[in-house]
């Protein structure tokens, strides 16, 4: 049995003891040792004493326990496990307690020189194949000890320490180092002008949201509305919701939420997940946590964290998105606060390659976009997106470029490295020349002859022109075009699909031509996607007989409500974000402006419902966080434009030179590129 010990106590002394042991049994053979762990809290000071030779080979932490009771402080334990269980109690990185102190700080204890293999930054062991191979498939994860402490009182460790994403690590200069970085980076948000009375009532409900879990802060709830008797499961976290929640904090140099966040949900991804004794990929992200009280023998309880990977969801749907989203969060705290020693580390660029280890399986599939159920990202009911929907593939792509950059390129990453790069040239390729559509593209399309049987096909997908929509005639303008919400085999979903769209924008999906003309459509059609309350999720709903065979007659997704045409001041950010990279400012002012009058005044619902927005959800949510989160985001980065270009990515030219087909070696045509090269790299 794996133990782990902590002798120590809560109140604030000089300085503190832990004593540490280890007795175990792996695959690599038996493993004792013994060390003895000194901090001086007064100094904020780590010394190590290495009595026994280190093991070289990984292990998980499981979390710290947190166990109080009336007649005595709080204390920790923690166990040691291969296999992760249902609930994790505790902390994997940081000392839980049930009782706020007056005074405090947070500080981590780092391994140094004979303990480098538990360092959690990439080192030289990532470069040995055994040790990758062994690492990645058995999916263990190196865990850290640290020791946190929250200040909540007095500024124990400095001014610029009082903030939420302060910490100290102990003997690290280039920690230090980093921190100055992120302390440069968070003077860069300093509001220029004093905020509005909204924005401020907006910041106390985003930090009235927060989630606490054994003393520190680990997310944000979906919802928080007093006068909600059933909340289901809006008073859990969600990975997608938490996304502008996390960069409002960022943005504000509050970076502490967000790394705990990261690294719980890192944890969680380990764990068992069945339905029905079936288990998905081992790189699932869950779609939600929440942290729950259980109670023990006496008066004493602990803090857990029961995670849902769908198997609780409506419909029991895999969050595809989930993985993508903590992908791309990890990329933008790395950017925003200068920390880039977080994806350094073994557990976290292990929990990467597990994501895209998921992603890039061979199957079936002859395209390059990821196929998937339906509702298995933000629309997550039935609404007729399943087979290979815009928006998996935008945030798919985004995920794909955050890899590209944070991978430690070895011995053991060189090959995923590789696979990553003919995914985005190929994807790129198809996402451009088969999605998009404009007045151009569907006057083709309505000229399309069918069953062709050829290489040099035009309607490659046998697409019938009668399934152009009489509505869309009407509707595309002169100057704009957009990406349809899905492609398959004889079918093409031109349903516009919001959050796809300016993804695809954000992450240079489509051609800098392309992402122009989204805009130039959104301007066209602002009453249409815009309306009373900003923005319209899908365009347009699905009504009569669509609507009761394709959403299987869903009561929510009525036509105009929710998913169903419904409009998500939540997704105000993104335009934001949009808009700033192609420089229409002013576009994404209006649109914020447009929120502003309702928004405060209307309790920040979840979404609106008719076909321009203008009445409350019929079962909308107030005080949805990633509303407020989503408005306070966009208010920053109208504020501070310049943040906006460390979430975005440019155009990368060099992906389309990358061909893998090697279509002329085998004496077949000429690949399809070739042709359509001139007319994509635009």
């Amino acid at each position: 049995m794996n133990t782990i010990s902590f002798l120590g106590c809560s109140s604030m002394k000089p300085s503190c003891r832990f004593l540490i042991t280890r007795k175990g049994t792996n695959l690599f053979g038996p493993a004792k040792y013994h060390h003895t762990l000194t901090g001086s809290l007064s100094r904020n000071h780590f010394s190590f004493d290495c009595n026994k030779q280190f093991l070289t080979y990984p292990f998980r932490f499981l979390g710290f326990r947190s166990i109080t009771c009336d007649a005595q402080k709080s204390f920790c334990m923690s166990n040691f496990c291969l296999r992760q269980p249902r609930f994790i109690s505790g902390s994997s990185y940081g000392v839980c307690t049930t009782k706020p102190t007056s005074r405090g700080f947070s500080f981590i204890a780092r391994v140094a020189s004979k303990v480098k293999e538990y360092s959690t930054s990439v080192d030289k062991r990532a470069n040995d194949k055994n040790f990758e191979k062994n690492f990645v498939q058995s999916g263990s994860s190196v865990k850290p000890l640290v020791l946190e402490r929250i200040d909540k009182g007095g500024n124990v460790a400095g001014d610029e320490e009082s903030k939420i994403g302060a910490a100290v690590e102990a003997n690290s200069e280039i920690t230090n180092k980093e921190n100055t970085e992120s302390v440069k980076r968070a003077e860069l948000v300093t509001p220029k002008r004093e905020e509005s009375d909204i924005e401020k009532e907006a910041w106390k409900l985003l930090n009235e949201a927060v989630v606490m879990y054994c003393g520190s802060p680990v997310g944000t709830v979906a919802a928080n509305d007093p006068g909600d008797k059933q909340p289901l499961n809006y008073d859990q976290v969600f990975i997608r919701d938490f996304v502008p929640s996390a960069l409002a904090f960022l943005l504000r140099g509050e970076g502490e939420i967000v790394r705990n966040f990261l690294l719980h949900n890192l944890q969680l991804q380990s764990w068992e997940k069945t339905v029905d004794c079936y288990s998905p990929g081992q790189g699932l992200m869950p779609a939600s946590f929440k942290v729950r009280t259980v109670p023990l023998d006496g008066n004493k309880f602990e803090e857990v964290l029961d995670p849902d990977f769908g198997e609780s969801a409506i419909g029991r749907v895999a969050p595809v998105d989930s993985g993508l989203w903590w992908i791309i969060l990890l990329r933008a705290y790395g950017k925003i606060t200068g920390d880039y020693s977080l994806q350094e580390r073994v557990d976290v660029q292990t929990g990467i390659k597990l994501i895209l280890n998921l992603c890039l399986t061979d199957g079936f599939d002859m395209f390059p976009s990821l196929l998937v159920t339906d509702g298995s990202c933000m629309i997550d009911r039935r609404m007729g997106i399943h087979g290979h929907p815009l928006e998996i593939q935008a945030l798919f792509y985004s995920a794909l470029r955050c890899s590209r950059e944070m991978l430690v390129v070895n011995e053991g990453s060189k090959n995923l490295v590789r696979a990553i790069n003919n995914r985005l040239s190929a994807l790129s390729f198809h996402i451009r020349e088969y999605y998009w559509v404009d007045m151009k593209k569907i006057n083709e399309i309505y000229r399309y002859k069918t069953e062709e049987y050829s290489m040099d096909a035009t309607n490659k997908f046998n697409i019938y022109p009668e399934q152009i929509p009489l509505w869309l005639m009407d509707w595309i303008p002169e100057e704009g075009g957009y990406l349809i919400g899905n492609l398959q085999p004889a079918h093409m979903d031109f349903r516009f699909f919001t959050l796809g769209n300016l993804w695809s924008v954000v992450s240079s999906l489509g051609t800098p031509k392309q992402n122009e003309a989204i805009l130039n459509l959104f301007e066209a059609k602002w009453d249409d996607l815009m309306g009373h309350m900003p923005l319209k999720i899908c365009y347009p709903a699905l009504e009569s007989e669509d609507w009761r065979i394709i959403t299987g007659s869903d009561p929510k997704n009525t036509p105009w409500s929710y998913h169903n045409g419904g409009s998500w001041p939540t997704l105000l950010w993104q335009f934001t974000l949009a808009c700033i990279k192609m420089g229409r400012l002013a576009l994404a002012q209006k649109a914020v402006a447009l929120a502003e009058k309702r928004l405060a005044a209307e309790r920040w619902p979840e979404y609106y419902d008719t076909r321009t927005g203008k009445f409350i959800g019929k079962q909308s949510r107030l005080y949805q966080t990633w509303t407020i989160a989503g408005f306070l985001t966009s208010k920053t980065l109208l504020e501070n434009p310049e943040m906006a270009s460390l979430l975005f990515w440019e155009e990368d030219y060099e992906l389309l030179e990358i061909c893998v087909c090697a279509l002329n070696k085998s004496g077949r045509k000429k690949c399809s590129r070739g042709a359509a090269k001139s007319q994509i790299l635009i």
